[in-house]
């Protein structure tokens, strides 16, 4: 097996699928990239049993094809040190004795058989569900909800995203019981009524890869796993099993009281007061009466306190309800518009938080908030 390649793009492509390699791995093999060299394509895997993460390279310098598995760690630290510059791999089949010469020297590691590599998960023929995603559509659902997920070991279907497929349109969901976002994308749909939970750390190396990708990502998926098709990449991951709660239950429908406000007003005036909040439940306090909106916080034990007055359109009641900062201020950083909307029923019901409009047309987002109790 010998091929040349460029020291930088090799390097690119190893950070990329690197990143899912565990630190805890239970398999030695999986502290390995697999690199898998046919005709004139290089493939390069990495793994964590969870989820699979393959790229591809095409060579124009390829003497002998094969498989092997290669350490990680040193062959990436390595490939940080050079230059631009090409690298002769050269590689004995029968000792896995692994040479890279590069302009000025030569590097000697040994790597592993590649039959000891897992093999890839597969979706069942008879279950498969396919559903064709703009990368750009794909990559907003995920950064729009991720932050919404749940660290709960008791409810793991809380720990991933819900995407609900359909043929009007595609619902991304995430709760941590706290807050739960939903953002539907009425220019993407399926033929079939069908969903899955993805799960955090796949979600994650997703957002990454396709912040470089451009065209659509095929998303293949069964009761168990799901495989997602892009230009350069191809991930592999396991499935969260279970049934995600019915969020639309959880949303009110009757809201009688609405706020509209400068979005970037609230969310600085909330990071300023929120440093005065008791460090324990971080409650914030809205107030509203006429045009006005007061965002107070104290801290009973350090005889501290804040409040800030900021103009806005309110409809309803006079009224008072408490949030918690941290994620009223983490809700705010994540909806894309300069006008917020608040729609509020009661201080003891969840506030539901819109953009006031939104560039694209056909995408729909709604952050839902549950209250704190006021102490008296």
């Amino acid at each position: 097996m010998k091929f040349v390649v460029s020291s930088t793009e090799l390097l690119s492509h190893l950070m990329v699928v690197s990143r899912v390699i565990s630190s805890k791995n239970t398999l030695p093999i999986l502290d390995n990239f697999l690199f898998k060299l046919k005709g004139n394509e290089l493939e390069i895997t990495a793994s964590d049993l969870e989820t699979t993460l393959v790229t591809k390279l095409s060579l124009e310098n390829v003497t002998e094809g094969g498989e092997i598995a290669i350490p990680y760690k040193i062959l990436v630290d390595t490939l940080k040190e050079f230059s631009e510059q090409p690298l002769t791999f050269d590689i004995n089949a029968d000792t896995y004795a692994i040479v890279v010469n590069s302009e000025n020297g030569h590097f000697n590691i040994v790597g592993q058989p590649a039959d000891d590599f897992p093999a890839r998960a597969e979706i069942k023929a008879e279950k498969k569900v396919g559903v064709k995603f703009p990368a750009d559509a794909l990559l907003t659902g995920i950064t729009k909800t991720i932050f919404a997920t749940a660290d709960d070991e008791l409810r793991p279907v809380m720990n991933g995203i819900l995407l609900e497929c359909s043929p009007e349109h595609i619902t991304f969901v995430a709760s941590d019981a706290h807050k739960l976002v939903r953002y539907r994308r009425m220019d993407v749909r399926s033929d079939e009524t069908a969903s899955f939970i993805l799960p955090k750390k796949p979600a994650s190396l997703l957002k990454n890869v396709l912040a470089k990708e451009t065209g659509s990502v095929a998303v293949d998926f069964d009761d168990k796993n799901a495989i997602f098709t892009m230009a350069n990449y191809t991930m592999i991951c396991r499935l969260v099993e279970g049934t995600y709660p019915n969020y639309n239950s959880v949303i009110p429908s009757d809201n009688p009281n609405k706020v509209v406000a400068d979005r970037l007003d609230v969310y600085n005036s909330l990071r300023r007061v929120a440093n005065f909040a008791n460090q324990a439940s971080n409650l914030i306090k809205l107030s509203l009466t006429g045009n006005q909106l007061v965002v107070s916080a104290q801290d009973l034990d350090f005889s501290i306190s804040a409040q800030e007055r900021l103009t806005c359109q309110y409809e309803g009641d006079d009224m008072e309800i408490g949030f918690k900062s941290v994620f009223l201020i983490e809700i705010l950083a994540n909806i894309p518009s300069s006008d917020v909307v608040l729609s509020l029923s009661d201080p003891s019901r969840a506030g539901l938080i819109f953009p006031m409009g939104t560039e694209n047309a056909d995408e729909d987002i709604l952050m839902l908030l549950m209250p704190m109790m006021i102490g008296s």
